[in-house]
């Protein structure tokens, strides 16, 4: 049975045997990277100013995707950007302006009137929801079925439904 001394000391020498792999391979890739710069003409202060400019772009970009803050929860101190779904903190909430955040406030609280507007017209797109009107009836047993879902069996083998069409 192996005691916790000799098995530290395994991954001593397996670690000093890593340590060493990787500084051999790195010093090949090293080599490579010199005699591909000086093929090219190229100095170390050509990479650091490439390399330069490639951080500033990655970082306005990133700058970019967090978004401002528009509303705050004043209990925990979670913040949403406005955009997307709402988080439940504020999904329910009837006035979102005591959430809202700094100069951003006037613009939110506007939207948010608008959005209500919309929503009171009862406007909606794509399928009405509920339950809908019967469009097809059985006439052996009456059962209706309203064209939504799957067909029933009494309709589901049946090739032209016309004959089965409410009017």
């Amino acid at each position: 049975m192996s005691t916790l001394e000799s098995i530290q000391a395994r991954i001593e020498a397996l670690q000093a045997k890593a340590d060493a792999l990787i500084a051999r391979k790195s010093e090949s890739v090293l080599q490579k990277i010199h005699e591909l710069m000086s093929s090219h003409g190229l100095t170390i202060s050509d990479i650091e100013q490439y390399s330069g400019t490639r951080k500033k772009a990655g970082k306005s970009t990133a700058a970019k995707k967090q978004g401002t803050v528009a509303y705050q929860d004043p209990k925990t101190g979670a913040t949403w950007s406005g955009r997307g779904r709402a988080p439940g903190w504020i999904a329910n909430a009837k006035d979102r302006s005591k959430f809202a955040v700094g100069a951003s406030a006037p613009a939110t609280k506007a939207k948010g009137k608008a959005g209500a507007a919309v929503k009171g017209n009862g406007k909606r797109k794509g399928q009405p929801r509920g339950p809908q009107p019967a469009l097809y009836r059985d006439p052996q047993s009456g059962a209706t079925w309203s064209g939504r879902g799957r067909a029933p069996a009494w309709l589901a083998s049946v090739e032209d439904r016309t004959p089965f069409l409410i009017a």
